[in-house]
């Protein structure tokens, strides 16, 4: 792979998408989403399988492209472009399965209180979809990430804006995608990137535009979501913002595997150099279980964390606003009366952060202090750090986890047989996923996938990630009385694509 020091910039990353071209995008998408609404799933599926395999076929030139400009080496690029390719086939695979459509069909009933007519109803693409590419992973949440790939099994054009962290990388992988379309043929306008801050903002309010997908900052995405819903006509925004991702772990989990549960956090939250939205923020722990200190050890043991700050040791960062970022975190942290540092800190971490690099940090405090001061301790501090926060008893714990608010993921390390329900109610309020050991880092893509939360966390009450992220860029609509041939062909009578379908209230399997 490509040294990080030999990273690359191009003319491409201060280009901008002027604003006739972008209507002019946005019409072509608009003409091909009329050509979508129609279009079978078989010929979607074929379209995200070809995209699939011109991508997979041009592995090698990609991942030195998002090496180049990422330093996220190997074996992360290569597993993550793997990843991409078999979330487009896995989408490929569900809408020719079609119960994602949710076809149900009520016969006409006389009888029934009230009576009713025939009624027969379905999911329906929403049209045009802005899909903003993530800057931590430059394939999965990216040009041809899980809002694209979602977006068009669901019969959406999508317009998707590239993330400057990685232009050479977003230009080439959007001509494998656009000339993979087309081969398949698929109706022109069905895909398009555009480039630029003045693009993106325009591209959330462009009228053809009928729904956003982002991931990014939670300032960013708040202003974006604003203009989603100040619009004339407001749209959906789905937007993943922030997350701290608390983890909880007992004093019987600890008494049991202390040494396993601090190397596993450390491996956890500085994966990636702290980088991934799922990265565990905050744990907590019993007091004076000494934890914080055993992680120390832990974090002391490796290059990274016993690096002097004085030099330009430890990972590249992704891009220099947020290796800046980072290091007004953890600045902040450090400056807290209240928080002892553990490992690393601010010196350290501004040291780095002026090279693009990430120093590990590690703090500890209380709970109480936590509870006094919530809006400067739970803060998302994105990049290799975390929070050991200890608690006095059981209700303090669960006042912190209220406190929190919502994340992404919440996890438990708990010993078999503990009383531990009133913690996973507390979870369960605030995360869209509730692990029970393991880490939270890696999201699986799966029908069963939850990757979403309450505020801030996302804007929305769907997954990203998974099969069930189509449901975001679908609307249902019911036909009454309608004539069997005026039926799409997932209503008709007959069943003729021979999808699962619910009939009068049963689900059958055709």
């Amino acid at each position: 792979m490509t040294p990080a020091a030999e990273r690359i910039t191009s003319p491409a990353a201060e280009r901008t998408t002027s604003p006739a071209e972008l209507d002019a995008i946005a019409e072509r998408a608009r003409r091909a989403s009329a050509a979508l609404v129609g279009t079978p799933a078989a010929a979607r599926a074929r379209w995200l399988s070809a995209a699939a395999d011109d991508l997979d076929a041009a592995a090698d030139e990609l991942v030195e492209l998002a090496d180049r400009e990422t330093s996220l080496g190997r074996p992360r690029l290569p597993g993550e472009l793997a990843r991409t390719t078999a979330q487009l086939r896995l989408f490929a695979e569900a809408i020719l399965e079609g119960s994602y459509i949710e076809a149900t069909i009520d016969h006409a009933d006389p009888a029934a209180v009230p009576p009713h007519g025939d009624l027969r109803r379905m999911l329906r693409p929403l049209g045009p979809v802005g899909v903003f590419g993530a800057s931590n992973f430059p394939f999965a949440f990216s040009i041809a990430g899980g809002d694209t790939a979602s977006a068009l099994a669901a019969g959406c054009p999508v317009i998707v804006k590239a993330h400057p962290a990685h232009p050479l990388l977003s230009h080439r992988t959007a001509e494998i995608v656009d000339a993979a379309l087309t081969a398949a043929r698929a109706p022109a306008g069905t895909f398009a990137m555009i480039e630029g801050r003045d693009a993106g903002t325009a591209l959330v309010t462009h009228p053809a535009v009928r729904a956003i997908g982002f991931t990014g900052s939670l300032h960013g995405g708040r202003a974006l979501f604003d203009l989603a819903a100040g619009r004339p006509d407001p749209i959906p925004f789905y937007g993943e913002l922030s997350a701290l991702n608390p983890v909880l772990i007992t004093s019987a989990a600890l008494e049991a595997r202390a040494a396993e549960l601090a190397e596993g956090l450390v491996g956890s939250f500085t994966l990636g150099a702290g980088q991934f939205c799922t990265k565990p923020g905050v744990v907590l722990v019993p007091r004076a279980s000494g934890f914080a200190d055993r992680v120390g050890a832990v974090l002391g043991a490796g290059a990274n964390a016993s690096a002097d700050a004085s030099t330009s040791a430890g990972p590249r960062m992704l891009s220099a606003a947020i290796a800046s970022g980072y290091g007004d975190g953890v600045q902040a942290l450090t400056a807290h009366p209240s928080v002892r540092v553990v490992a690393g800190g601010a010196a350290q971490a501004s040291a780095a952060a002026a090279d693009g690099r990430a120093s590990v940090a590690l703090f500890e405090t209380a709970a109480a202090t936590v509870l006094a001061d919530p809006d400067a301790l739970l803060v998302e501090c994105f990049g290799p750090a975390a929070l050991v926060i200890e608690y006095d008893d059981r209700a303090q714990a669960l006042a912190v986890l209220g406190a929190i608010g919502g994340s992404l993921t919440a996890t438990l390390h708990a010993e078999p047989g503990e009383p531990v329900d009133d913690v996973v109610a507390a979870m369960t309020a605030i995360a869209g996923r509730v692990l029970f050991a393991g880490w939270p880092t890696g999201v699986a893509v799966t029908w069963s996938q939850q990757h979403g939360g309450p505020w801030p966390a996302t804007t929305s009450i769907h997954t990203s990630v998974g099969v069930t992220a189509l449901r975001r860029f679908l609307r249902p609509v019911a036909y009454q009385d309608a004539p069997d041939p005026l039926l799409p062909p997932e209503l008709r009578e007959a069943n003729p694509l021979g999808i699962p379908r619910r009939v009068d209230g049963a689900l059958t399997l055709d």
